[in-house]
């Protein structure tokens, strides 16, 4: 793990606090979820809701996912066997990699990613083989000659991210057709990362790998309360995969955190059952966000690849003058005074996204106004190499 070290959110956060800095780094927004959902967890509490619950989770929310999958998409999955609560995403994917890997192994994934998906892997033994996603006609996909050519001997899985974190891109049917059949023909697992399942943009659909033809008996589907209630340090997630699948995930995941917080699980249960009318709401909230955002970041000189999903909105910096994204978001602060992320520590190969940076809009709309007037000065000064 000694490549890993401290993560790029925890050097932008400290350096936003540090210099007082508008900080549109991480992604987590700057107000609360539904709040029928905060009263259930504080009945919950208050109810006596406050020891280890059940392994695999409590049964009203596995109950609760299990009817979500059906009505959104279709998918029946069984609560007892085929539904595994975990402590946030990022657990589930650590533990779906340490489940499904031995060292050696080869997990494909394609780059810009998550960054824990490279610790995952690590953790496992195993060996990344990415598959760079370019922006063509103004959205990030990849190439399937370049997909076919990562997957090897030894590949067993893949990740897929949709809608995407950091690119905001939201692979489409005939993309998720492309790695279906590679999938297919080459007996691998898919392990999809779905948080922001229900934050896409402009009426572009979120389509499920599972819900391909041949596809869920070989798919561990991801998924999170944290983006889609708001509710970020909650920390609740989940799988839905088949039995077989399931039971190793939770061999894994026994021996992490063994369980999530029985209040929030009990409150995610009620907001997956009468909530999701707030989250159509947020997801119209934060499209106008994301508009307001690329509005300012265009006028500052950004060239804006605009979203179709997720918190985030991918901006190319050579336009300013700038070359270098790592450069420019460790001087930002003393240049504008924001944070941002620089897209480049995503990727296996950094040349590839050394001109991006990203910006968070999950923030209020006051925020994102002040943002907006300190980068303005950007465009105004002299062009920079950094």
């Amino acid at each position: 793990m000694r490549e890993f070290g401290t993560t790029v959110f925890a050097e932008m956060t400290a350096l936003a606090v540090r210099t007082g800095s508008v900080n549109l780094g991480q992604g987590f927004p700057d107000t609360d979820g539904p709040p029928a959902m905060l009263e259930r967890a504080i009945e919950a509490i208050r109810g006596g809701a406050n020891q280890y619950p059940p392994g695999p989770g409590v049964p009203e929310l596995r109950q609760a996912i299990s009817e979500h999958r059906k009505e959104h998409y279709g998918l029946a999955y069984d609560p007892d066997g085929e539904v595994l609560v975990t402590v946030g995403a990022t657990e589930a994917i650590a533990a779906t990699v340490l489940a499904v890997c031995e060292p050696g192994d080869e997990v494909v994934l394609f780059e810009p990613y998550y960054d824990s998906y490279a610790a995952a892997v690590a953790l496992a033994g195993a060996v990344r083989r990415p598959v760079t996603l370019r922006p063509v006609a103004g959205r990030f996909t990849f190439d399937p000659a370049e997909l076919r050519a990562a997957v090897g001997p030894r590949t067993r899985a893949i990740i897929v991210n949709s809608p995407h974190n950091p690119t905001g891109t939201v692979l489409t049917r005939a993309e998720l057709e492309e790695i279906a059949a590679v999938c297919a023909e080459r007996d691998l697992i898919a392990i999809t990362d779905e948080v922001y399942e229900h934050l896409t943009f402009d009426g572009v659909e979120h389509i499920p790998l599972a819900t391909l033809p041949g596809m869920r008996e070989r798919t561990v589907m991801i998924s999170s309360s944290g983006k889609t209630f708001s509710a970020t340090g909650w920390k609740v997630g989940w799988i839905c995969a088949p039995p077989a699948l399931t039971g190793a995930v939770q061999t894994v995941k026994q021996f992490l955190t063994f369980t999530a917080g029985a209040p929030w699980q009990l409150a995610v249960a009620h907001a997956l059952r009468h909530e999701l009318p707030w989250v159509a709401a947020l997801r119209q909230d934060l499209q106008t966000k994301r508009d307001r955002l690329a509005a300012g970041l265009r006028a500052a000189g950004f060239d804006v690849l605009p979203p179709s999903g997720t918190y985030f909105v991918q901006t190319d910096i050579r336009p300013l003058g700038f070359t270098d994204g790592l450069t420019l978001a460790r001087e930002l602060p003393a240049l504008a005074g924001v944070v941002a992320i620089p897209t480049q520590v995503f990727y296996d190969r950094p040349e590839y996204g050394r001109h991006f940076v990203r910006f968070a809009f999950c923030k209020k709309d006051e925020v994102i106004d002040e943002a907006a007037a300190r980068l303005a000065s950007l465009g105004k000064g002299a062009p920079r190499t950094g």
